[in-house]
């Protein structure tokens, strides 16, 4: 990676496939924080989780490069994706919980899109997978809480919702629809 601020560019890549990232693409936001400030002298960030588009988790750690000249010269960066990993989690962490989860308080959410997200969440949380792990049946299970709980009941949160889900806004109501044919049916 060159240090000229904004054409900073990933030079060389391997297993671009688990960030969907190639040779020649912008610097990664932590890069960029680190071009923009100047700082001569970065404190390497190690085991921090980022999130892809496509919704994989990744455990990502970057660290910098000193030329002879004692500046920053390149950034190595490492990605490994953890989605599966905080799947089995999840499962094994449900069978060997001690006590009801949900005994403590829940969180007051005052803005409606914190809502929404935090209906997501829970959403995904009751699939028990990230989103670029669901298949079409998970995803319908998961809209069809989203229905129930009443998330579409805010303004443009189809919008938002079939972004998430990486679904255009035709087949999000497909699946509400189906999930209340279910219901009803």
């Amino acid at each position: 990676m060159s240090g000229k601020g904004s054409d900073s560019t990933i030079v060389a890549i391997e297993n671009g496939h688990v960030t969907g990232r190639k040779v020649g693409d912008g610097a990664s936001q932590i890069a960029l924080e680190q071009v923009l400030s100047a700082d001569e002298h970065p404190v390497d960030q190690l085991r921090y989780l980022t999130k892809t588009p496509d919704g994989k988790i990744l455990k990502s750690s970057t660290m910098y490069i000193h030329g002879k000249n004692g500046k920053v010269a390149a950034i190595l960066g490492i990605n490994y994706d953890i989605s599966s990993l905080l799947m089995v989690e999840s499962a094994v962490s449900e069978i060997t919980a001690t006590q009801d989860a949900s005994t403590g308080e829940p969180q007051k959410i005052v803005n409606v899109n914190d809502l929404v997200d935090e209906l997501i969440a829970q959403s995904v949380a009751l699939v028990g997978k990230p989103v670029a792990l669901m298949n079409k049946e998970d995803k319908m299970r998961a809209i069809g809480f989203l229905s129930q709980s009443g998330a579409f009941l805010v303004t443009k949160s189809g919008d938002k919702i079939a972004k998430y889900f990486g679904i255009s806004k035709y087949t999000l109501y497909s699946y509400i629809d189906k999930q209340e044919e279910k219901q009803n049916g």
